[in-house]
């Protein structure tokens, strides 16, 4: 009974000017009860409240990071949930799921990456036209660590977004146009201007995943050596190579 008696008092010296609060207090209702409501509402009221997009570029943003250091089995719903600070309806409100989040990731990233290379292609030499795409690559590497991780991954739903296969194939498009009109020039076949691209930028983006990790030496550098050796293995081209082995087929 003192303590009750010692809160009421206290309680009546803060709230002197609502008697009726201060019955209340005194019968316990209002010390048990009332306060815990301005609380709750002051946490809900720090509560940042995001429009619906800003809310799909949160779970993209987060899904990413996922992806990146997990994978997309080792990555969950309700971990992209909790980490958004949501529940799992509203992933599948927006993404109807794992797979479409992840879709839609993988999607960004090959888009980010060809506009990146193709962007790079500018009228000039054609080594230096090399030199492009090659920074172009190891720029996107660098700023966009997390997205080329998703990409140089196998995932089941890849096979309905494209592949870094299909990715490297699209890039090797545009450069084959620059190889088929430079061999046209020096009297080689241009129909097999869509190998070499195919080697070129497969020989680039092979080097980029092991510079991923790597990260030496530095991007000029690696630049530099890639083009070393794409534009003299170019320049050394035989119009009919052949093999100096014995075997034939």
């Amino acid at each position: 009974m003192d303590d009750v008696a010692t809160d009421g008092s206290s309680t009546r010296t803060e709230t002197t000017a609502a008697p009726a609060a201060n019955a209340a207090n005194a019968a316990g209702t209002a010390s048990t009860v009332n306060p815990a409501k301005p609380r709750t509402t002051a946490r809900r009221g720090r509560r940042v409240r995001m429009t619906g997009a800003e809310r799909r570029e949160q779970l993209l943003d987060i899904g990413r990071v996922l992806f990146a250091e997990k994978g997309f089995e080792g990555t969950s719903v309700e971990e992209i949930a909790a980490t958004a600070g949501v529940s799992k309806p509203v992933v599948y409100e927006h993404f109807g799921g794992k797979e479409g989040l992840y879709a839609v990731v993988v999607d960004r990233e090959m888009r980010q990456l060809l506009d990146m290379v193709t962007g790079a292609l500018t009228a000039g030499h054609p080594r230096e036209l090399l030199e492009q795409a090659a920074f172009a690559l190891l720029d996107y590497i660098e700023r966009y660590t997390d997205g080329f991780r998703i990409l140089v991954r196998d995932s089941p739903v890849a096979q309905s977004t494209g592949t870094f296969a299909s990715l490297i194939s699209d890039i090797a498009t545009q450069v084959e146009d620059i190889l088929g009109m430079e061999f046209k020039n020096r009297g080689f076949d241009p129909k097999l201007a869509p190998l070499y691209a195919q080697a070129l930028v497969g020989m680039v983006a092979l080097t980029g995943q092991w510079w991923l990790d790597a990260r030496r030496p530095q991007k000029s550098e690696v630049a530099a050596h890639l083009v070393n050796l794409a534009w003299h293995g170019l320049d050394g081209l035989e119009q009919r190579p052949r093999l100096v082995g014995h075997r034939r087929n």
